[in-house]
């Protein structure tokens, strides 16, 4: 082994985690996207559009960004050539930031649904809206990633330690360097990731707090004890349902978003950091920071599977090759075809 790089043994080792780490990701984001696409349930629920593009985000970070960030990291060397190392860079910079504005919509999108009447989440979230934010989701990325990049905005003013970086004479290699300037650091990191998470974390306090709330009042009705008229009890029973539906399901969103920040929060955290102490972060450090935040592109579906009930379901009719223990019973032929309910103070007619 070389005095710099890796011996045969923890090249073998680190190859066959960073393997199994980009085989889930690739897998499991697969599977999201299957599922949302084949089942008709999850196809009705708006949440499921921004979940599937955040799927598909973390699927290209799989392929097209993860390898070749794995070979550079074996073989201690960049083959690739300058022009592809900044289109990978751009790459991982807009899949990254594309990923958590997805989460962002994703918690705004619950806000509405639990914290406001029905009748304003329909008008909030029409279609046209929904297309709007996810193309938001995609376009607004590459105003820090490959426009910035591309033109060298995050090298001004630190071409010449780039350039020290890039090439190692001892071992005669090449890296692939991204290193940013403050003002471009200060940007992308606040747009990729402070803006979007003070807004996940407004939405999902004011979401605990509703939660919160209508529990109380649930608690409160059964001790009042349940009414005895039929029309009256029914209610009260669907109402009850959904918002322990709606709040598992915020809960669920809430620990994808606490998993999504605990992994990439070091990384922009050090993004800020490291331009104002004079770039003397370690390499390495650098380097398992950044494979944190790649590990949440493969950490998603696997949250999905195991919180989420409709989406274990469609899980395990795919990969049970479609068995009919895990298909959702009929309500076809029921004598009741709908039914009200009351939410936050509003009637409503469960299909």
């Amino acid at each position: 082994s070389s005095s710099e790089g890796f011996g045969v043994a923890e090249k073998i080792v680190l190859l066959t985690f960073i393997s199994a780490v980009i085989l889930m990701a690739i897998l499991g984001n697969l599977l999201v996207m299957v599922a949302v696409c084949r089942d008709r349930q999850l196809r009705k629920i708006k949440t499921n559009y921004f979940i599937v593009s955040l799927a598909f985000a973390d699927l290209l970070v799989s392929v097209l960004v993860m390898p070749f960030g794995a070979i550079e990291l074996v073989q201690d060397n960049w083959i690739y050539g300058e022009m592809f190392c900044l289109v990978r860079t751009s790459l991982d910079v807009l899949l990254t930031t594309a990923s958590i504005l997805h989460l962002c919509c994703i918690s705004l999108d619950r806000y509405y649904a639990i914290c406001c009447q029905p009748l304003v989440y329909r008008n909030k979230m029409t279609p046209l809206r929904i297309a709007v934010m996810l193309g938001g989701c995609w376009v607004i990325p590459t105003f820090i990633s490959f426009l910035p990049i591309m033109q060298g905005w995050n090298s001004i003013g630190i071409i010449d330690l780039i350039q020290q970086r890039q090439f190692n004479k001892a071992s005669n290699s090449t890296y692939c360097i991204f290193m940013v300037n403050k003002p471009y650091a200060i940007t992308c990191s606040v747009v990729a990731f402070y803006i979007p998470f003070l807004l996940m974390v407004l939405a999902y306090y004011r979401i605990y707090v509703t939660a919160r709330d209508h529990a109380r009042q649930i608690r409160v009705l059964q001790r009042a004890g349940a009414p005895t008229d039929g029309r009256q009890h029914h209610p009260d029973q669907h109402s009850t349902h959904r918002m322990k539906t709606e709040t598992k399901a915020a809960k669920t969103l809430c620990i994808i978003m606490g998993c999504f920040c605990l992994c990439w929060a070091p990384f922009f955290i050090t993004n800020i950091v490291d331009p104002f102490i004079n770039y003397t972060v370690p390499g390495k450090l650098w380097t398992a920071f950044l494979w944190l935040g790649y590990i949440n592109s493969g950490l998603n579906p696997f949250l999905y599977a195991f919180l989420n009930k409709s989406f274990r379901r469609a899980f395990l009719i795919i990969l049970c090759c479609g068995d009919e223990r895990y298909r959702r019973p009929s309500i076809l032929g029921q004598t009741v075809p709908c039914s009200t309910t009351t939410i936050n103070g509003s009637t409503h007619v469960l299909r």
